[in-house]
């Protein structure tokens, strides 16, 4: 019969929250992050901006690097990641 329909576009997940339900962290919406994409065309990373000053042209920059295979699963309206201190870089641009 039909099929049930998992896709999923960016501009549409791009309006979802990211929430790290390791330790109930909230990551903003996607669309104020980044992902990172190989060259063959999968995600690798997710780059969560965690400065809060809005004037970040004038110091440093500070993200997580977050592998992909954090993500656990693509709601309605969020994102879901699992992913602890141990697996997540620290990274100041």
């Amino acid at each position: 019969m039909g099929e049930l329909n998992t896709i999923k576009y960016l501009s549409d997940i791009e309006k979802y929250e990211l929430i790290n339900i390791n330790d109930g962290e909230k990551y903003d919406y996607l669309v104020n992050n980044d992902l990172i994409i190989d060259d063959e065309g999968n995600f690798r990373f997710l780059i969560i901006n965690t400065s809060t000053s809005k004037f970040s042209m004038f110091g440093s920059k500070e993200f997580l690097e977050i592998p992909w295979e954090c993500v656990k699963k693509i709601g309605s309206k969020t994102i879901i990641l699992d992913a602890d201190d141990e697996i997540v870089k620290k990274v100041k641009l």
